[in-house]
């Protein structure tokens, strides 16, 4: 277990949760996590993309009207 999965199953060991459903919980959320890195690592790079493409953009439009 992850230090994050123990300190969540410890929780819910705490309010007397019966420990296979604390333990499924914190698997869980230890999914959930690793699912939100995955989205932040997508978000970056469509970031980086729509930068590229406006700075293209600004480039061609640069050109045709400063000429």
């Amino acid at each position: 277990m992850s230090v994050m999965q123990t300190e969540v199953f410890e929780a819910f060991r705490a309010i007397d949760i019966p420990e296979d459903k604390a333990l499924k919980a914190a698997a869980a959320v230890s999914k959930r996590d690793d699912d939100v890195t995955s989205l932040k690592a997508d978000t970056a790079i469509l970031k980086w993309m729509m930068g590229f493409v406006l700075a293209f953009q600004a480039a061609i439009f640069a050109k045709l009207f400063l000429h």
